[in-house]
């Protein structure tokens, strides 16, 4: 339940502050909006202030801003107040605006966090960090760490074989160990969130190569902060870094996708980004801020990809519309996107399916 609950609370303000882009820019040129919604239909209640519906429905995965005249109707083109009557450009800045919204969500988060005090990877110990840890930052599909039930930000504070016993002060310290111990069945104490527990697993003798004998990565971190100053800075430099590794990441995918078939790596639905969402804010608010700034940044990335049914794919045909110089047939684009958003829904339905699979 709790982790239901930091997932909508999560969804709902990365949804509204990405449709908030749309709706005030859209009233800015002043276009009439229709509704503002939350959720994608059916509707489950809403009300009305002014022109606009403001309504909840009932898929929660996402939410839309409806403008009159997005149909490109004979109506709307005689109407000043349309999306469609309007120059490439302003439509352009309102369906763009959704994208600005998010990352400039991620700046602001990020600026906060550092100023509070964000826990960081570090390459080596450091006197501005304290409360240092050895997390780990990834769990190998398939590997004796997953089934062991090891996950991300796990702390590792001690390992254990028969009587040796070792309180874990370095990463070093826990590849040796674990290298020692190939093919025995060590265990492995671990503090999640307030939690602390013992795992037992067996790592591996031959091990695929990069994946280690655990399948796990490790990395110390420690939490720094800085003066608020400072701390827009280094927002602004951090929401960047993540913005380009965000970029690099979605295209190996998609080039994966062309030259192999498969994604490349592991994807998580709504199940999966719930999970994590909890985990996240067990451990701290400092990392609940940090997760996210990521999946605001994730968002926008995602809505500007020129596919159908996204932002991106709106953009696209506004794009093609300024170079031909003429609308594009509307029965053509409502059979785009609608081709396009069913595919959106399988691909939702196939990563849930296999969050059920990963997490159950």
């Amino acid at each position: 339940m709790f982790t239901a609950i930091i997932f909508i609370i999560v969804l709902g303000v990365l949804v509204l502050v990405h449709e908030l882009g749309h709706f005030v820019m859209a009233k800015r040129a002043g276009m009439k909006v229709e509704e503002f919604g939350f959720g994608f239909p059916p509707r489950l209640f809403g009300f009305k202030k002014g022109e606009t519906v403001y309504s909840l429905n009932l898929i929660p995965f996402g939410g839309f801003v409806k403008i009159f005249g997005e149909d490109g109707s004979e109506e709307a083109l005689k109407s000043s107040r349309s999306f469609s009557s309007k120059k490439a450009g302003v439509k352009a800045g309102v369906i763009v605006a959704g994208v600005a919204m998010n990352l400039i969500l991620a700046f602001v988060l990020l600026s906060f966090g550092n100023f509070l005090g964000l826990r960081v990877g570090l390459a080596e110990e450091t006197t501005k960090a304290s409360d240092l840890k050895i997390q780990i930052v990834q769990v190998v599909a398939n590997s004796p760490a997953r089934e062991a039930g090891l996950e991300m930000l796990d702390e590792i504070t001690g390992l254990r074989y028969e009587k040796i016993v070792l309180e874990v002060k370095s990463i070093d310290e826990v590849q040796n160990f674990i290298n020692q111990n190939r093919g025995n069945k060590v265990f492995i104490k671990i503090k999640r969130g307030e939690e602390v527990l013992e795992k037992e697993v067996t790592p591996r003798l031959d091990p695929p190569p990069e994946e280690g004998a655990l399948g796990i990565s490790m990395a110390l971190t420690g939490v720094i902060k800085y003066p608020w100053h400072e701390s827009i800075y280094r927002g602004g430099q951090q929401t960047g870094i993540l913005l380009v590794n965000t970029v690099y990441g979605y295209g190996s995918i998609i080039k994966n996708v062309f030259i192999n078939g498969s994604p490349g790596a592991e994807l998580s639905g709504p199940i999966g980004i719930a999970k994590f969402t909890g985990q996240a804010a067990r451990i701290g608010f400092a990392y609940l801020i940090q997760l996210t700034a990521i999946l605001s940044i994730n968002l926008a990335i995602l809505n500007i990809i020129p596919f159908p049914a996204l932002d991106g794919g709106r953009l696209l045909f506004i794009i093609i519309e300024k170079l031909k110089g003429s609308p594009i047939s509307r029965k053509v684009e409502t059979l785009v996107n609608s081709v396009g958003f069913a595919l959106l829904i399988m691909l939702m339905i196939y990563v849930t399916s296999k969050d059920i699979i990963r997490f159950f």
